[in-house]
């Protein structure tokens, strides 16, 4: 018999190679022949081939996020969440072999796709809604990009604007941006009925949004634009799932998704919009656009905070794509300024928080300087996520500071007539020719992104003050140096070594059998002395901020009584692990609820926290699911000893 198997986390690190290893060992003690494929955040490994496939008698999915199914179609399969495949791997198997899963035919959901789905339920409007528009923004963005770029190449200045010769080469780009244009609102549709009623909704969907845009169906001239195609996506979606559930004889059911549920959903949307929703809509667009069209001084005003408020305040989120939408309908009623404010507001929080790292390096940290860098290079292409490092490490200051910088911008912008024909934002826009009134497009982004800078850098503390030392700041080695018992040995820091066993970054120095410590933090504490001790950590407290920072994101904790803290640094010189143990256990937060005994504590530097800390995580969590190795270390008699044995981890 062959089982096959595939183990993940979110993370993509310690789990995913526990589940692996207990469903290895578990096979093995089964005597069936097993392959598992993990999918870390190193990548996949031990790809499952088609022969594998083809050859197996069942398959796991052991997994806390999305794992494509696709290729398991007519197998028998189990999928379960991660721990599942840590604590009872045997039990999985058994089912397999004793068929008792059934057959793989659909989408089949997992422990992350439940929960999101929970999530969904409270909401499910924002969730359909968010689903059209994440599809339809490729083809404003492909659009508006390819008119900007014919306007800019191909136009010619007149008096009623730019504008590209008829016989032009530009003219046929700028129709190819017109025909993407066009597919906007039919595709909005499309993909909201999909998310309600699944593929069956696609047809109807589309049909509908099309209807929608074109007010010629229902005698009108401006047609319901993106409101109607937002209503045509719901009710397809909604009728095409009422067909769904009603009960046929089973020699239908193979053709009601392809013939009977897209024709009768297509005939009712496109029959109730032509004689009933279309033309009462067509009207309610035509007199939104032209309030907002005849919107002057004060109204304008409010309206340009409103959008620069939006934009900002959630980086990317449910309010940001609000005002994204609406701006990008905008674009298709001919009604650009509103676009241009949002366009301003979208590139200021990744810019003012790259401009404030510039301005004022003590307020922070190496690691918030770099991102610095990175923000600053995103908010030039208009992505306004850049900002949500920052926004997440200290929400009070920076949210404000980024909202009242974007609120800023896009006033300016709106009162001084900046026009965006593309749906995106940043100065790569302006830089394509897409932006009218170019040059007070920059001064908005510019005094947008100067305010942000200024209030973030007036209300956040220098990192001194906050308890963590500067870059250059020696004073806590020194002090450290002149009050140990002993100076720390001196060590050949390379930070460039190979690791391809646990020795490579260990030392017995490094290991203490006998830790004292009742608590996480006491215990953390006692392990980074360890490390201080080596010349491992340049600054104790700027590490145990890495560490407990890590751990606020999720217990390292993993059950079975192992803990494995870990966090990456500019204070530490060199890749290393400390181990210690603590026979009384400690609370550090497992999903088993047990106490842990075992603690590895990884330090890695910045520069090297990609594949050396995984390669680290994995080679550890592998060897820790031995049950007689675990017993080992817990029974060594001294801290040679537990080097010893920990010396064959590789």
């Amino acid at each position: 018999m062959k089982v096959l198997a595939v183990t993940a986390c979110p993370v993509g690190i310690a789990h995913t190679y526990m589940a692996a290893e207990n469903l290895q060992k578990a096979g093995s003690e089964l005597g069936i022949e097993i392959k598992v494929e993990t999918q870390g955040s190193i990548g996949v490994e031990n790809e499952l081939t088609e022969q594998d496939i083809a050859e197996a008698d069942g398959i796991i999915i052991a997994s806390d996020k999305e794992v494509s199914r696709e290729r398991f179609g007519g197998k028998p399969l189990l999928v379960v969440g991660v721990q599942d495949g840590i604590r009872q791997p045997k039990d999985l198997i058994e089912r397999i072999m004793e068929d008792n899963v059934s057959v793989y035919k659909g989408a089949m959901p997992n422990a992350e796709t439940v929960k999101a789905g929970k999530k969904d339920k409270e909401n499910p409007v924002y969730k359909h809604l968010m689903n059209g528009v994440s599809y339809m923004i490729p083809f404003i963005v492909v659009g508006g990009l390819l008119i900007a770029i014919s306007l800019a190449l191909g136009g010619n200045q007149t008096p009623e604007g730019i504008q590209i010769p008829e016989d032009s080469f530009w003219k046929q780009i700028e129709n190819l941006g017109a025909a993407s244009f066009s597919f906007m609102v039919p595709i909005l549709a499309g993909f909201i009925a999909v998310s309600i009623a699944d593929r069956p909704g696609l047809a109807p969907g589309i049909i509908g949004g099309y209807i929608a845009v074109n007010g010629s169906f229902y005698g009108s001239e401006a047609g319901a634009g993106f409101i109607g195609g937002i209503i045509a996506g719901f009710l397809a979606g909604y009728i095409a799932l009422g067909i769904k559930k009603i009960k046929v004889p089973k020699a239908v059911q193979p053709v009601m998704p392809i013939i009977f549920i897209p024709i009768l959903a297509s005939l009712t949307v496109g029959l109730l919009f032509i004689f009933i929703i279309g033309a009462p809509v067509a009207s309610i667009f035509e007199g939104l656009t032209q309030w907002l069209e005849g919107m002057q001084g004060t109204s304008s005003f409010v309206l340009a905070l409103i959008l620069g408020g939006m934009i900002a305040i959630d980086m990317g989120g449910p309010f940001n794509k609000v005002a994204f939408l609406f701006g990008a309908a905008m674009i298709g009623e001919g009604n650009y300024e509103i676009m241009g404010a949002i366009a301003v507001a979208i590139c200021i929080p990744p810019l003012g928080m790259g401009l404030a790292t510039f301005l004022n390096k003590r307020k922070y940290q190496q690691a918030e300087r770099e991102t610095g860098k990175a923000s600053f290079t995103m908010g030039l292409f208009g992505i306004t996520e850049g900002a949500i490092p920052f926004a997440a490490q200290d929400p009070l200051r920076v949210i404000p500071s980024i909202v009242i910088g974007s609120m800023t911008g896009s006033v300016i912008a709106m009162l001084s007539g900046v026009g965006d024909r593309v749906a995106h934002g940043g100065p790569i826009v302006a830089v394509l020719g897409a932006v009218d009134n170019i040059i007070m497009f920059f001064v908005a982004a510019i005094v947008g992104t100067i305010v942000t800078a200024l209030l973030i850098n007036t209300l956040k503390r220098d990192v001194a003050y906050a308890g963590l030392p500067e870059e250059n700041d020696t004073t806590e080695v020194a002090e450290r140096t002149s009050t140990e018992a002993a100076p720390a040995p001196e060590t050949n820091h390379n930070k460039d070594k190979q690791i391809t066993q646990l020795k490579d970054i260990m030392t017995p120095e490094l290991v203490n059998t006998n830790l004292h410590g009742q608590t996480r933090n006491e215990v953390v504490d006692e392990m980074i002395h360890m490390l201080d001790r080596q010349g491992i950590v340049e600054s104790k407290e700027m590490f145990k901020n890495a560490i407990l920072a890590r751990e606020e994101e999720s217990s390292t904790g993993l059950g079975m009584g192992i803990a494995i803290p870990h966090g990456k640094s500019d204070t530490v010189k060199e890749p290393a692990v400390a181990f210690g143990r603590q026979t009384q256990g400690v609370d550090w937060g497992s999903a088993d609820k047990t106490e842990a005994n075992l603690i590895f504590m990884i330090a890695v530097p910045v520069e090297r926290q990609g594949e050396d800390h995984l390669k680290i995580l994995q080679m550890l969590s592998r060897k820790l699911m031995d049950d007689s190795f675990r017993e080992q270390l817990l029974n060594t008699d001294s801290d040679r000893e537990a080097y010893e044995l920990l010396k064959t981890i590789q």
